[in-house]
């Protein structure tokens, strides 16, 4: 993915003039915090929407930035603002850090005037209702290089999930209301495409793995994790598969060009085995998942981990620590807590799963790295979806687990155990989450603006009856900007 470079001018100044834009634009360009694909300077209507047209039927651009160097009229943006699909970051800022206080002239003035050339790029953009992201700031300051990114990976998200493809393998866990979802819906407003497959057609391809790929992915197993005894031992067969599974899976996947997917205990088919370590390993890689069925939270996996990489799992809100001042949540789910959060080497172990009626799992467990983070829920609210977060600190368990044969995170939420649950409650939102150490609040607000789609933020200013009273103001919000 590549982001396109926009400068605009007009054709008052004279050629000399344009030239020096061209090249200042280039100079600002190259001190951006990532490559761009730089454009030449557009200065009529139609050059602006031809290029917005190309912007849009370029499937690698991903978005573009846009800054007026000198006065460019707004109404010649008109027409490409309007025709513009792709998002959009305005860059207020100008070629020189210091004025030459002592050398300004009207020559300097006249090239020199983003000023107010932005002021008007900023009219017509809110005259029209276009969204866009607005960093302010000379390019060589760290914290607009560092907003920048945060817009990029947005954008780099919005355009992972517009082409994704998910595969559920059979349906949701029954008589759970969370996990549903309109999948039409999500086409229309994301672009992801979510369809459901038997699972006997992955078990067929399961059973298909050779036995030589079995053995060097156990090989690999053994390289990568600390591989419980057993497993290298009497119980060996588990161990191969699992990896079994995971072969099949994986070729599965990368056959029908998916990105993300789902399972659920319930729905079995002929696998011995609850995917477990499969899934694990498989978010490592950057795929998306979610139990029970759950495609909305699989779609937002695989979301976050295309913006950036790092730390980013599903995850569960499993259950608290209520004493008063200690107040944690433990995350957790059944087997899948993806190993990119991981504080150490994880362990390779077996153990019983007290549902699915199935063979004893093979899963990976460890502890989360402490550290700041946030976890971030997608709900179906019937007349649109909602993204809900809440800003956490992962932390180490405050005593070992050694009884617990699960991956988990241990956290303490902002800003405070009783806020941020009544909160989350209130909101409606799901107990299937994303935990991320990866991508913040900018990343999750700016990709929720592309999208139009409602974001809440629990964070260490909240109150509950602020945050009751926010949603209500959306609802409102969004039911009328749904029109007639």
């Amino acid at each position: 993915m590549n982001i396109w470079f926009l400068t605009g001018s007009q054709g008052l100044y004279g050629e000399d003039t344009l030239r020096q834009v061209a090249e200042q634009s280039q100079s600002i360009a190259e001190q951006l915090p990532m490559p761009v694909e730089w454009k030449p300077v557009l200065t009529d209507a139609a050059a602006i929407r031809r290029v917005m047209l190309e912007a849009n039927a370029d499937d690698s651009c991903a978005g573009v930035i846009a800054w007026m160097h000198t006065f460019s009229p707004a109404k010649m943006w008109i027409a490409g603002l309007d025709a513009l699909r792709k998002p959009l970051l305005h860059l207020h800022t100008q070629a020189n850090v210091e004025l030459p206080w002592s050398s300004i002239d009207m020559d300097f003035m006249n090239l020199n005037q983003a000023a107010h050339g932005d002021r008007e790029f900023g009219h017509i953009q809110t005259r029209l209702g276009v969204p866009r992201k607005t960093v302010a700031g000379h390019v060589s300051d760290p914290s607009v290089g560092e907003r920048i990114l945060t817009w990029v990976r947005a954008a780099t998200g919005l355009a992972e999930v517009r082409t994704l493809k998910l595969a559920r393998f059979g349906d949701n866990m029954r008589d759970v209301a969370v996990t549903e979802g309109d999948k039409v819906e999500a086409q229309l407003r994301f672009g992801v495409s979510v369809n459901t497959y038997g699972v006997n057609d992955l078990v067929e391809v399961v059973d298909a793995a050779s036995d030589a790929d079995v053995t060097a992915l156990v090989k690999e197993y053994a390289e990568q994790y600390t591989v419980a005894p057993e497993l290298l031992g009497e119980r060996n067969e588990s161990l191969r598969y699992a990896a079994r599974i995971e072969l099949g899976l994986r070729g599965f996947l990368e056959a029908g060009g998916f990105k993300a997917f789902t399972t659920n205990f319930e729905d079995l088919g002929g696998l011995r085995q609850l995917p477990g370590l499969a899934v694990q390993r498989l978010m490592a890689d950057g795929y998306g998942f979610g139990g029970e069925g759950d495609w909305k939270t699989s779609v937002l996996l695989r979301t976050l981990k295309s913006m950036a990489p790092g730390g980013t799992s599903f995850m569960e809100d499993y259950t608290y620590n209520m004493t008063p001042g200690e107040e944690l949540i433990l995350g957790a789910h059944m087997l899948e807590v993806c190993p990119s959060i991981a504080a150490g080497t994880p362990s390779c172990e077996i153990h019983p799963l007290g549902i699915g009626g199935r063979e004893d799992p093979v899963r990976l467990v460890f502890d989360a790295e402490p550290g700041p983070g946030i976890v971030v829920g997608l709900a179906d609210m019937g007349d649109r979806f909602r993204l809900v977060a809440n800003e956490i600190d992962v932390v180490t368990p405050p005593q070992p687990l050694p009884s617990l044969p699960v991956a988990r995170a241990v956290w303490r939420p902002r800003p405070n155990l009783r806020t941020s649950t009544e909160s989350w409650l209130t909101a409606g939102a799901p107990h299937h989450t994303v935990l991320s150490q990866a991508v913040g609040r900018e990343e999750l607000t700016d990709l929720a603006d592309m999208l139009g789609v409602e974001l809440v933020i629990i964070d260490a200013d909240t109150t509950t009856e602020r945050f009751a009273k926010e949603l209500r103001w959306n609802q409102a919000y969004y039911r009328l900007a749904q029109g007639f």
